[in-house]
């Protein structure tokens, strides 16, 4: 796999990523190039490591980066890491577009998005038509629908970004947590006991301490995140403004996954050409590392971005 090292700048510092190329690269050919957008909170060695190979296979040029504040990009000078703002991630993604369109090689940019990743990519081709067409994998793009279900809880976790705002600012100090209770120590069964969320058993597999892409597996990550955070997170922009998106979408879930609404619910709202692909046998995080589960999607977005 040819892959390169690269940093482009945002927000006046270099993000830096790792660019996919094709087998038998030519610089001096044209290629079709994919953005991708992770997860929260994830880096680019855990899902962008898995689909941009598997998008290289397929002859495409795939960016896959660290936002602001994430793995090896830098927080803003006075600010912390593990700050993953939603806001900030639309303009690090319009920066990584512009990024691509700077390379000769490239000639149309696309955009890929996972879980979080799909609701990034969603909201920032609204006004990014340098993005010809966009899919995403087990989406998060209407979000309101599962974050604003329990509206209790739903304060509850602003009450407490409130307050870790409020300390931050005062103490000029970092104030991590443990956004999904999932910390970097925790067994399975501790973490399962503790949450009682119907994805534990299978977000632990993936980012537990014991997890195939957890703290121990992937050197720059862990589960501990910047507690202010979901004073944004819980703004659903892509939902709001999914009427207003132009590009040729694709859409990739599956029924039987706990976060299925934020597909349906979306796609309710779209009124540009789209393809659905919805699936009944897989969870939500099976798309990030399942092999069959990733060769269909991957197969998928390569038919639609070559269309």
């Amino acid at each position: 796999m040819n892959i390169k090292k690269v940093t482009f700048k945002s927000f006046g510092v270099d993000l830096v990523g790792d660019l996919y190329l094709p087998q038998g690269f030519d610089e001096n050919k044209k290629y079709k190039a994919i953005v991708g957008a992770s997860p929260f909170p994830q880096v680019k060695e855990q899902v962008l490591a898995t689909y941009g190979p598997e998008m290289a296979d397929r002859g495409f040029v795939f960016l896959g980066f660290d936002y602001l504040g994430m793995g090896d990009s830098p927080a803003l000078p006075g600010e912390f890491k593990q700050s993953r703002y939603m806001f900030r991630l639309l303009e690090n993604t319009w920066d990584a577009v512009s990024y691509l369109g700077t390379l000769p090689f490239v000639e149309e940019i696309y955009g890929l998005g996972v879980c979080q990743g799909g609701s990034i990519i969603a909201s920032a081709s609204v006004t990014d038509h340098r993005i010809k067409k966009i899919a995403t994998v087990s989406g998060m793009m209407a979000a309101d629908a599962f974050q604003w279900a329990d509206k209790a809880m739903a304060n509850q976790l602003i009450a407490a970004a409130n307050a870790s705002k409020q300390a931050i600012y005062e103490t000029g100090e970092p104030d991590y947590v443990a956004p999904f209770g999932l910390d970097d120590e925790q067994s399975r069964e501790e973490h399962i006991a503790a949450v009682g969320s119907p994805m534990a058993g299978e977000s632990y597999d993936y980012y537990g301490r014991d997890g195939i892409k957890g703290p121990k597996t992937v050197e720059n990550y862990t589960n501990m995140h910047i507690g202010d955070q979901a004073m944004q997170s819980l703004i659903s922009i892509g939902e709001a403004y999914a009427d207003k998106i132009v590009q040729p979408s694709l859409i990739i879930y599956s029924k039987t996954a706990f976060t299925a609404i934020c597909s349906t619910a979306f796609i309710e709202k779209l009124t540009n050409e789209h393809k659905v692909i919805a699936l009944e046998e897989f969870g939500h995080v099976d798309f990030y590392h399942k092999p069959e589960a990733v060769k269909i999607s991957a197969d998928a977005v390569a038919e639609f971005f070559n269309k």
